[in-house]
């Protein structure tokens, strides 16, 4: 992946650069016929500037740009939230890709560090673990272990942890759906997180309740590549009670079944990663995704984005890895 994105990237600034050449030739073309001899000074510098810019940027991107941290507060308030649970912390977090620390594990274990920091109640982790296979995880399970808060980690699994993309069981379904199937129990066994598939976990602190319930990734919109759709939120809904949270890893979930056909109050997801390019609040997930990042509000329902700590592809521009303290009020 990092040598297909700088050859991607060199051939970008070559093609970016020949666009003022191409200029400089057809103004000279225009110069031979009205007799006037047109400088390529200010074009060479140009194209030259272009290429150099977006070098740089990728540059910028790959080497700090994607080891930024950004630790961002939310209050939140509802009326169904009990007195109990006012100031309870919860730590969103998302998208982790694992191979995005391969060669850097310094830069897992600061984040640990930082979430563990927050003396969260829970953590909330809305899937995508690894990008292609499991054996990404294995390397970080030490320090995956580590992560604390006084209710341990709900999480759900992405369309990425479903292992559907790089084509690693030759279309043998059966041993698909038993890697699928191990790597769930990984997450149950191994680091002791409370995984919910289509299933909920009640949360009581001092008689009061709350429930943290989880779908699996169930993508509602054409994004464009391959997808999962076994969440199922009725499933996940049965028996639930008191206030309650929605992790949903995909967002364009919310706006097709959450809000028509439920009233849960706050629903939690990532997979966008902000396409991993934010400028000015802008970003090019806005082309795939109606919400993209950060918080959507409809009808007494919200939906917080987190756009992740990992990558897909190792560079960020403006979207940082991001880490989200959301406190009930």
């Amino acid at each position: 992946m990092v040598k297909f994105m700088f050859i991607v990237s060199l051939i970008a600034g070559l093609l970016l650069a020949l666009v003022p050449n191409l200029l400089w030739i057809v103004g000279k073309i225009i110069g031979i016929f009205a007799k006037y001899r047109l400088p390529y000074a200010p074009f060479g510098y140009t194209a030259l500037g272009l290429a150099l810019l977006l070098w740089g940027i990728v540059a910028y991107g790959y080497n700090i740009g994607r080891w930024r941290l950004d630790v961002n507060h939310l209050e939140y308030s509802h009326p169904e939230i009990p007195e109990a649970f006012k100031g309870f912390k919860i730590v969103h977090i998302s998208d982790l890709h694992l191979s995005t620390f391969d060669g850097h594990p310094e830069k897992l274990q600061r984040i640990i560090n930082t979430i563990n920091a927050q003396h969260a109640d829970l953590i909330c982790f809305t899937g995508d673990m690894v990008t292609i296979g499991t054996q990404e995880a294995e390397p970080y399970t030490d320090m995956l272990q580590t992560l604390q808060s006084e209710y341990g980690v709900a999480s759900v699994m992405g369309n990425h942890d479903f292992l559907i993309y790089g084509n690693r069981f030759g279309g043998d379904s059966t041993a698909h759906a038993a890697a699928v199937e191990a790597f769930a129990a990984y997450q149950r066994d191994a680091l002791g997180w409370h995984l919910l598939r289509n299933s909920f976990i009640p949360i009581i602190k001092d008689s009061a309740k709350m429930t943290i319930l989880g779908v699996d990734n169930k993508s509602c919109t054409n994004q464009g590549f391959r997808s999962t759709n076994t969440g199922d939120l009725t499933a996940a809904m049965a028996g639930t009670y008191g206030f309650r949270i929605l992790l949903s890893h995909d967002p364009t979930h919310w706006a097709a079944e959450v809000v028509p056909q439920t009233d849960i109050p706050l629903t939690l997801s990532g997979h966008t990663h902000a396409a991993q390019i934010k400028i000015f609040g802008y970003t090019p997930a806005s082309w795939a995704f109606e919400h993209t990042h950060g918080l959507y509000e409809q009808d007494g329902q919200s939906l917080y984005i987190n756009i992740g700590l990992g990558c897909t592809a190792p560079f960020r521009l403006g979207a940082s890895p991001e880490i989200t303290v959301i406190t009930l009020r």
